[in-house]
């Protein structure tokens, strides 16, 4: 790693309490933000030597940094008591605080393609489930679907679960160890590590991107975590993220995986929104296991693109040699002894779009092409109101810092992320999930804002939006649309109305 990136803010990771004797639930806070600040500074981001105990996060707040224990915080999923630094009272009613409460996954918002409500139709008949790991069919199609993408599998290199979240707590199980994520990171990543029972640290991400780990960052946060007695083993990452909705430029991903790799830990790469770039002509997607073949397992749920979400079908490649080996078989152990087995007829389903005919890869391409149009045009009016956001270039979502319209907001009562959830969920008639479920800092004005809620109540509403050349100009489509730009807006003109006169 002999460059320097310009966008970086200079800062420092700090030191962790002790991790023994006393229990912490926070998050570290890197050297850098996810790429909010409003212009690229362009600091060298060497972290300097220890210089206290504290550090600014990017919206300027200050932050005392501690590792994820066996609890969590109360302003994130999972509602147990932090025993660290007190934070402000803040009311936690039914529904904001545990895990089962947590965001799901952005949906689609669309129709079953109906080839594979036919296919699962004929599957019917099937009423047990596959075999552990996935039967021949499902891991032979799964063979495919990687080597069009660069990647030669072969069937006993791979294992098929009900979704992702069985197959990443059985890795978590498997490799043991403390667990290392980007901040934010998907709702779901932290609390299968928590669970185990497992310390999760959060690592800042560069400004260009979210999803994966500031290089810098990530080597100062091992360092540290073994020097109080900590055994960071595993690093899940993103190249297409959740929540953030970016893709990770090859250059900013060799950094990371160069650190990691120099650091012994094993990478989980989820790639579960690899289907739903943007703009493929324009954006470079590569895996990190394209970079780092024996240290990376590619895991990859196929709601991202290829199943609706009510159907759990997920898959997992790993490494080629005697580690990658072992590690799948502690895996099949992990999904046996939980009974996660695929259903038949989803199975039959999921085989049938990994193989990806000619309707499953239009309604890919058609679906991406709706959800691009629509954020973008959210994005500009995140834009527009004085909010922050980088541009989505992935998935069904944008990821929105609306700190610049903080005094608009506190004229409405609003003063931390859970409060902003609770305020745009009320407003735009939508989930619209804080920052803090993503391991945010609670007092971070972030949210995420997912397009298929956008696109109309009723089926028919929705077919429409696929199916018209200007969905943007479909009546209910720019109604939802008339509604964010509105509160936002509203949002703005409220803050330029409470900022005190210069």
């Amino acid at each position: 790693m002999t460059r320097r990136r310009a966008g970086y803010a200079e800062a420092r990771v700090p030191d962790p309490p002790a991790r023994y004797g006393t229990t912490r639930h926070d998050t570290y806070t890197g050297p850098t933000s996810h790429g909010h600040d409003p212009a690229p500074h362009g600091h060298d981001t060497t972290p300097p030597a220890d210089q206290g105990a504290t550090t600014s996060d990017h919206d300027g707040t200050t932050t005392e940094p501690h590792a994820d224990g066996d609890g969590e915080d109360p302003g994130r999923p999972g509602g147990h008591e932090d025993p660290g630094p007190p934070r402000p009272p803040h009311p936690h009613p039914e529904g904001h605080g545990p895990v089962r409460y947590g965001p799901p996954a952005p949906d689609d918002g669309l129709p079953v393609l109906p080839e594979l409500s036919a296919v699962l139709a004929a599957a019917a008949h099937r009423g047990g489930g596959e075999p552990v790991g996935g039967g021949p069919e499902l891991l032979e199609a799964g063979c495919g679907y990687w080597a069009r993408r660069g990647l030669a599998t072969a069937p006993e290199h791979v294992v098929a679960a009900p979704g992702a979240p069985a197959v990443l707590l059985a890795l978590t199980a498997a490799l043991g160890g403390d667990v290392l994520v980007p901040r934010p990171c998907a709702a779901w990543w932290a609390p299968y590590a928590r669970l185990l029972g497992r310390p999760v640290f959060h690592v800042a991400t560069p400004a260009e991107c979210g999803g994966v780990p500031d290089p810098y960052a990530l080597l100062e946060t091992v360092r540290r975590v073994r020097a109080e007695g900590g055994d960071p083993r595993l690093l899940v990452l993103s190249v297409a993220d959740d929540p953030t909705a970016t893709v990770a430029p090859p250059e900013v991903l060799h950094e990371t995986i160069e650190a990691a790799a120099g650091e012994g830990l094993q990478l989980v790469s989820d790639e579960t929104w690899r289907d739903t770039v943007h703009d493929p002509h324009e954006t470079v997607l590569l895996s990190p296991a394209e970079m780092w073949p024996d240290r990376v397992t590619v895991v990859t749920d196929l709601a991202g693109a290829l199943l609706p979400p009510g159907w759990p079908a997920a898959l997992a490649r790993f490494p080629v040699g005697a580690s990658g080996d072992g590690l799948r078989a502690r895996v099949l152990d992990v999904l046996t002894a939980l009974g996660a087995r695929v259903a038949g007829p989803v199975a039959a389903a999921a085989a049938y779009a990994l193989a990806e005919p000619e309707p499953v890869t239009e309604r890919i391409a058609a679906t991406v092409r709706l959800h691009a149009r629509v954020a973008d045009a959210a994005h500009r009016a995140v834009v527009a109101a004085g909010a922050l956001a980088l541009p989505p270039r992935a998935g069904r979502h944008l990821y929105a810092d609306l700190g610049p319209l903080k005094s608009g907001l506190a004229a409405h009562g609003v003063t931390d992320a859970q409060e902003l959830e609770d305020f745009l969920s009320a407003r735009l008639g939508m989930p619209a999930p804080g920052g803090h479920r993503f391991g945010d800092d609670l007092g971070a004005l972030r949210v995420r804002l997912s397009t298929g809620a956008l696109l109309g109540g009723s089926e028919a509403d929705r077919t429409e939006c696929l199916r018209s050349p200007a969905p943007l100009e479909l009546p209910h489509l720019h109604r939802s649309l008339i509604t964010l730009r509105s509160v936002l807006d509203g949002l703005r003109d409220d803050a330029q109305r409470w900022e005190p006169p210069r």
